[in-house]
């Protein structure tokens, strides 16, 4: 299971604004994955009280079901083109599910970038990544994305819908693989129309020094992490806290609420 260098991933996010990776994903975990996820859905689903939400079948933070959902960040082949792109300190912004129920699309059919603010001079702040759980086809909803799309200026309102059909590429990939994508892409998913789910997961990755959409540690409290490795937690963000108290600014280097380095 290898992935690309840097120079290759650099390249095609500046030409294209996405590089798709093959095998990045082990068939065993993906199995794992697809049985923890379906649980996460029930879960999130039993939370709202019901199925008929914008976005049912979308996890709205995956880590705290813990599981194959935090042994993903130990995949090299999966945190290298966050890092190649967003130095070694990336954190979690969001992590999601993109999953597809049957005969269904959900919120994420709709034309959008997940980040909006483009910054001179080629500066990315945002890297998204979904990662196939199942075969992305032209039935089961595969994601649709415009290449060369994250070059446009924030003020511009995006593709209309008929240049968007016209112009936009699919995601027809196998499961285990990972389309990574700057979040200024603009990209939508597709309709399932077959009778089984279609399944995947999203996170998008900031800088160290910025916010994360939701404070995931503190999301996190309680949960047993004594198994979970230093990487894992660094990306989610366990190395990145402000200090809440004098005793935790004051606190040894190695026990502090920030500690991870400076880019």
């Amino acid at each position: 299971m290898g992935f690309p260098d840097r120079e290759t991933v650099l390249r095609a996010f500046d030409a294209d604004g996405f590089i798709v990776v093959p095998e990045v994903l082990e068939p065993a975990y993906v199995a794992q994955a697809k049985s923890e996820l379906a649980v996460a859905i029930a879960k999130d689903a039993e939370w709202h009280g019901r199925k008929d939400y914008a976005d049912y079948g979308m996890v709205f933070c995956c880590s705290i079901y813990g599981g194959a959902f935090l042994s993903l960040f130990d995949n090299r082949a999966l945190m290298a083109p966050f890092e190649a792109v967003l130095n070694p300190t990336c954190v979690v912004y969001a992590y999601t599910s993109s999953s597809m129920p049957p005969n269904k699309t959900n919120y994420s059919r709709r034309i959008h970038r997940d980040c909006p603010r483009l910054i001179p001079g080629g500066y990315l702040s945002n890297v998204g990544a979904t990662i196939l759980l199942d075969d992305f086809t032209a039935d089961n909803g595969a994601t649709y994305y415009l290449p060369g799309s994250h070059k446009r200026a924030t003020s511009d309102p995006g593709p209309s819908k008929e240049e968007f059909e016209q112009s936009a590429k699919r995601l027809i990939a196998p499961a285990g693989s990972v389309f990574f994508f700057d979040a200024l892409l603009w990209h939508a998913g597709g309709e399932n129309r077959t009778p089984n789910w279609r399944h995947a997961l999203t996170i998008n990755m900031c800088r160290g020094y910025m916010k994360q959409r939701m404070d995931i540690p503190r999301m996190m409290a309680g949960m047993d992490l004594s198994g979970v490795s230093e990487t894992a937690l660094q990306k989610l963000g366990f190395h990145a806290q402000v200090p809440a108290s004098r005793e935790e600014y004051y606190a040894p280097p190695d026990q502090r609420k920030y500690r991870q380095s400076n880019e």
